[in-house]
């Protein structure tokens, strides 16, 4: 048996321009049926062109929300991973330390003029190279000496920026050495401008006899 009484309200709802999805969700029956009642009304230009922006909007709902779906399980996956090499890597004894920083050092440090340099601008990579020297080798704050290479755009944040080093080496302010500007090769404005700190080189006094044996660390892994 027909349904005229849904029929005459899918008409109804159509002329007022509204979609044949939300018309079959409304009247509870099948799209296809609300297509063919409802095929030969003509909806105006006003109306097609809110439904196509209505189409539009929803789209980019939906997309926003599969991204979100994919953002989350993405970020969840990493979480799961880093949770798997956290238990692989356990945890790390002296002699792990002393390895590890000697890769460090072969990848980051000087390994001419005879003098023991290390540098690089990610502030965990300089914390553990200031734990392998004092835990490995017993070295005291004194024989530690720093300074920063930056770009001269910088040059009115050198006092905040010394003492973010500072910090996060232990190295007193004292013993930081002249900060060396570089030249600016463009004018491009940055958008983590006031959280650049720079690379950092840091330098342990009447160090050749360590340095030598550094050297030495490193032919060994090679």
């Amino acid at each position: 048996m027909a349904k005229f009484k849904e029929k005459i309200k899918a008409e109804e709802l159509r002329k007022q321009g509204q979609s044949i999805k939300e018309i079959a969700k409304k009247l509870k029956v099948s799209k296809g049926s609300v297509s063919l009642w409802c095929r030969d009304i003509k909806l105006t230009k006003k109306q097609i062109k809110k439904l196509e922006q209505r189409m539009i909007k929803g789209g980019h709902k939906g997309r926003l929300k599969g991204a979100k779906v994919m953002k989350e399980r993405r970020l969840e996956r990493i979480k799961c991973l880093k949770k798997e090499a956290l238990k692989e890597i356990g945890s790390i004894n002296k002699r792990d330390l002393f390895v590890i920083g000697i890769g460090l050092y072969w990848g980051e440090g000087s390994k001419t003029d005879n003098k023991i340099s290390f540098h690089n601008s990610d502030p965990m990579i300089i914390k553990f190279i200031m734990r392998w020297f004092k835990e490995c080798f017993q070295l005291p704050k004194e024989r530690f000496t720093a300074y920063v290479i930056i770009n001269e755009i910088h040059k009115n944040r050198l006092d905040k920026v010394e003492k973010y080093w500072s910090k996060i080496t232990k190295i007193p302010s004292n013993q930081f050495r002249k900060t060396v500007l570089t030249r600016v090769k463009n004018k491009k404005v940055y958008a983590n401008f006031n959280n650049h700190y720079g690379t950092l080189v840091v330098r342990i006094t009447k160090s050749s006899g360590l340095f030598y044996k550094i050297q030495g660390y490193i032919d060994s892994l090679v």
